[in-house]
């Protein structure tokens, strides 16, 4: 090969480099960098066309906790002459969406996380996935023990691969265009409802093939190439979509050693994991434990030693029932921070808390001469941990 010559890899990396920097310095310039705070979760989902990523992002936003509307990456490129590209089966350049969808993660909705549709479809967009992470990461580390930590925190990126083969995909695209079309004559004949979009490419055969003949050749080996820095879910997705969903739930499982700060999880490392993790709210518990281990660690590691030593013995002890009730006059626990902090660990740690406060009024002197009774009060703390004991899991 000449000198002058590059391969194809080199000159989609070089480009890459160049849309990535434009992009990243005209961010910087125009917000400021400690204005690009990017979400702490990004779930990359991907899939040919019928793979069911519409049908399952909102299933996919429960099981992970999100309450933002996914990134659609098609409806962000609505110009003319996106949508004429995208009418034809074709893509719309790298520029044009690293640019828009920079942009969009920006917004405070996202800060959590969210799910990506549809992105990165070329190898110049994996590139620029990866310097963004990296960069993500840069600005952790910048923040990491700064008032702006819980702004910063380690990004991770989940990539989930909905697979479905040719002829389900053809199959999926057709019916879709048939349903979308028989609904809209209906709407327009009674007036009742809202007109769906009719995709033109799902309205021909030759023209659902080319769409996944594109997918396998220009976006398959930059999805799986992801699998080398991220993490990667490939998921049976040809079955209905009860099946889908067992599919996506076991692969999605939650894992806190990937979601909490590095430092957050070593801390709480020792504290046993309940085998069914609670997730309701679970961005918002995560943001709030991050949030403890970085501005109170000493207090934080108080309250962990305190559950560790104190509290988990007697719960071990009540496994088979999954009740535990504990008292406890720790003066520790006066304090509310604590008592916040020492439900969020146990939630976290897949267990149910609740903590009553009783005042008890103990007597300790009787004036004869006044018949007066002079008490002092005792606080005691009674501590409920419930969680799935061994009997109802043999049931």
């Amino acid at each position: 090969m000449p000198h002058s010559q590059k391969s194809t890899p080199e000159l989609e990396i070089k480009d890459a480099q160049v849309i990535f920097r434009t992009t990243w310095e005209g961010l910087v310039e125009e917000l400021g960098i400690d204005k690009l705070r990017f979400p702490k979760e990004l779930i990359l989902l991907g899939g040919a066309p019928g793979s069911g990523k519409g049908t399952h992002t909102r299933f996919i936003s429960k099981l992970r906790g999100l309450t933002c509307d996914p990134i659609v990456v098609s409806g962000l490129l609505n110009t003319p002459r996106a949508k004429a590209i995208k009418d034809a089966g074709g893509m719309v350049g790298d520029k044009e969406v690293v640019d828009i969808l920079f942009r969009e993660l920006l917004k405070p909705e996202y800060l959590d996380g969210v799910i990506l549709d549809g992105f990165p479809r070329t190898t110049v967009q994996v590139e620029c996935l990866k310097m963004l992470t990296h960069e993500m990461n840069a600005l952790w580390r910048k923040h990491h023990n700064t008032h702006l930590s819980t702004q910063f925190r380690k990004p991770t990126v989940h990539v989930v691969i909905l697979f479905v083969e040719e002829a389900v995909s053809v199959k999926r695209q057709i019916q879709r265009g048939k349903e979308n079309l028989k609904h809209n004559e209906d709407v327009l004949e009674t007036g009742v409802g809202r007109l769906r979009e009719v995709r033109a490419t799902d309205l021909e055969e030759d023209t659902t093939r080319r769409r996944y003949k594109v997918f396998k050749e220009q976006t398959w080996s930059a999805l799986t190439s992801l699998k080398e820095r991220f993490f990667y879910h490939f998921i049976n997705a040809q079955g209905n979509i009860s099946e889908v969903a067992k599919n996506i739930e076991r692969e999605l499982q939650y894992q806190s050693s990937l979601e909490l700060d590095p430092t957050t999880f070593n801390m709480m490392r020792e504290i046993p994991l309940a085998q069914q993790i609670v997730v309701h709210a679970r961005q918002e518990l995560v943001h709030r434990l991050d949030a403890y281990a970085m501005d109170q660690p000493i207090l934080f590691k108080e309250v962990l030693d305190f559950i560790d030593q104190k509290l988990m013995p007697i719960v071990k002890r009540h496994a088979i029932t999954g009740k535990a009730f504990i008292n406890s006059e720790n003066h520790l626990l006066d304090s509310h921070e604590v008592m916040t902090m020492l439900i969020d660990i146990f939630s976290e740690r897949g267990f149910r808390a609740v903590v009553d406060l009783h005042r008890i009024e103990i007597p300790e002197h009787f004036d004869i001469e006044t018949g007066k009774i002079t008490c002092r009060e005792k606080k005691v703390y009674r501590i409920q941990v419930r969680f799935l004991g061994s009997e109802i899991r043999r049931g």
